[in-house]
């Protein structure tokens, strides 16, 4: 009976295999396809659209996102969001950032997204209170399960994957690249979620790419599943668009200039 059941599961490692293969030289052949429509340097060829790019921002103040962005708080409000239970948003909004107000619970786009360009910028507390994890500690989770980390990590220690740039739990960054408490950080995210089959098996495995403060920190590393603390969560089905979170951990960390490209 055990041979049965060990000859099954391999059969099936070899199905999903073999669909995961198919899944993959579809696209390839999909892409070859469209580069065959068109000669090298063929005007006729469509262009891209055109959009007004952004600005550089200072401490002093967020530049400007792109014209194509969705932009999900413009220094004024929280309408883009809601608190847990669905009610309004409870976090502090100052002078051009809103602040966590500790154990408000975490906050939620009203919007779902995707594969998606995501930029935005925080700052812990100055001057720094604690040590560890409980230091300036919050997270940007990618379809509300996909964390990474928001931690004041300078010249402050904690376990490798879980400081300030790491895909929580999965991977540490590949620097450090944190600025003082106090100063304005930069968090540009390129992310692409995971795909499953009609039978809920996973065909493509979410993907991330993490630039902070201008420093690549996370190079398209292939998420194991969600993040968790002290967990290994498998992935699960779910939507291809799921809202953003951002994480209440009892830290009066602030956010600003928050924009989002849909990809």
């Amino acid at each position: 009976m055990t041979r049965r059941i060990g000859h099954h599961a391999h059969l099936r490692r070899a199905v999903l295999m073999v669909v995961a293969l198919l899944a993959s030289s579809a696209c390839i052949f999909s892409l070859a396809q469209d580069l065959g429509k068109w000669t090298i340097h063929d005007r006729s060829r469509p262009h891209p659209p055109v959009i007004i790019p952004g600005t550089a921002g200072t401490q002093e103040a967020p530049g400007k996102p792109p014209s194509d962005a969705t932009v999900l708080f413009d220094g004024k409000d929280l309408s883009m969001w809601h608190s847990e239970g669905n009610v309004p948003a409870k976090w502090k909004v100052g002078d051009g950032y809103f602040e966590v107000v500790p154990k408000t619970g975490d906050l939620t786009t009203n919007q779902a997204f995707g594969d998606c360009q995501l930029h935005l910028e925080w700052a812990t507390p100055s001057p720094p209170h604690g040590t560890d994890q409980d230091r300036g500690n919050s997270g940007v989770y990618q379809m509300g399960l996909y964390e990474i980390q928001v931690l004041d990590s300078f010249e402050s220690e904690t376990y490798a994957d879980g400081q300030a740039g790491a895909v929580y739990g999965q991977y540490p960054p590949l620097v450090n690249a944190c600025r003082p408490p106090g100063q304005w950080q930069t968090y540009d995210i390129i992310f692409h979620g995971p795909r499953f089959s009609a039978d809920g098996n996973v065909v493509r495995k979410a993907r991330v790419t993490v630039l902070q403060n201008g420093v690549l920190v996370q190079d398209n590393v292939e998420l194991t599943g969600p993040t968790a603390h002290k967990a290994r969560p498998p992935y699960r089905p779910h939507p291809e668009k799921l809202p953003l979170r951002l994480q209440d951990h009892d830290h009066p960390v602030r956010y600003r200039n928050i924009w989002i490209r849909e990809l």
